[in-house]
């Protein structure tokens, strides 16, 4: 049953934002408004392929945006056509050689290698990603914190020892691809991972059925804080999971269904360098300078 939303009168204030930011996220609500790892997971036309590409491509989305889009090529290159069949047959004994020698920042071949066995075994037992993580959701939560935290978890009691060629690791690289919120991590890269499966329109891929757009907090970047600080979004100075939470709060208030439909848009206006939160002069180009708290905000 879905859960009725209560549904509050925006102040003139807030009102006049919301048609800001509807104009913003039209303006970017296309496939090729900006260079983004989606592009690389739209080009799979099934269910299976998008989840297991967008995990992988959600997971490499740190650092520059040029090495971003090479090592999801690399990854998902190496899993041929159809990312889903090969995570299927995956024998870490057979097929793991093609990982090794990749490198994404600190991740190394066999961390690769441990994420590819993780998939396999999450779809062995479930049928899906989807079917793993919902696992641990429950239609009435608030948001998806609950089950980010019960999917980080159950994780971890997966027996790695096959894809780190049986070496004890006290802590394994690949844990690094499953935060958890009660740590104080943003999980900001589940989150997009989130956005790009629950989500639908001409950029986010809408394959899984089981979570309401209404759930999702904001996967939060740099940009994304500093956007989101500059319109006085959030209460908090650091970034973390409470951030998170505090600016998808008050998206939710402009829009109680949909609240992170704005997240591309206002992280490609940080990327662009278009907000000028972190000068003494407000950017001119800014299309949100209006509603600027101005410089130095807290």
């Amino acid at each position: 049953m879905t859960r009725r939303i209560r549904v509050r009168p925006l102040s003139h204030e807030r009102a006049d934002l919301k048609a800001a930011l509807d104009r913003l996220y039209e303006s970017y609500n296309a496939p090729d408004s900006a260079t983004d790892p989606i592009q690389i997971v739209s080009r799979y036309d099934t269910k299976e392929d998008r989840e297991i590409a967008g995990f992988c491509a959600a997971a490499l989305a740190f650092g520059r945006v040029g090495s971003i889009m090479n090592s999801i090529n690399q990854l998902l290159g190496a899993m041929g056509p159809s990312p889903a069949t090969f995570v299927r047959r995956f024998d870490p004994g057979h097929d793991a050689d093609a990982f090794r020698p990749m490198v994404h920042r600190w991740t190394r071949g066999d961390d690769f290698i441990a994420l590819v066995w993780i998939l396999k075994m999450m779809i062995d037992r479930y049928g899906s990603l989807e079917g793993f993580f919902i696992e641990g959701a429950a239609a009435s939560a608030d948001d998806v914190g609950p089950a980010i935290e019960s999917f980080s978890a159950r994780v971890r009691q997966i027996d790695l020892r096959r894809a780190y060629r049986r070496r004890k690791t006290p802590k394994p690289g690949v844990y690094y691809f499953f935060p958890s919120p009660s740590s104080g991590s943003a999980c900001k890269r589940m989150n997009l991972f989130l956005r790009w499966m629950v989500r639908s329109d001409r950029l986010d891929l809408g394959v899984w059925t089981h979570l309401r757009p209404a759930q999702l907090v904001i996967p939060l970047d740099t940009h994304v804080v500093r956007v989101g600080r500059c319109l006085g979004l959030t209460r908090y100075s650091n970034p973390g999971w409470k951030m998170a939470v505090d600016i998808t709060r008050a998206l939710r208030e402009i829009d109680p269904h949909d609240p992170i439909k704005y997240d591309f848009s206002l992280c490609h206006v940080g990327m662009r360098e278009a907000c000028g939160v972190t000068s003494r002069v407000r950017s001119a180009s800014c299309p949100l300078r209006e509603f600027c708290r101005g410089a130095g905000h807290r």
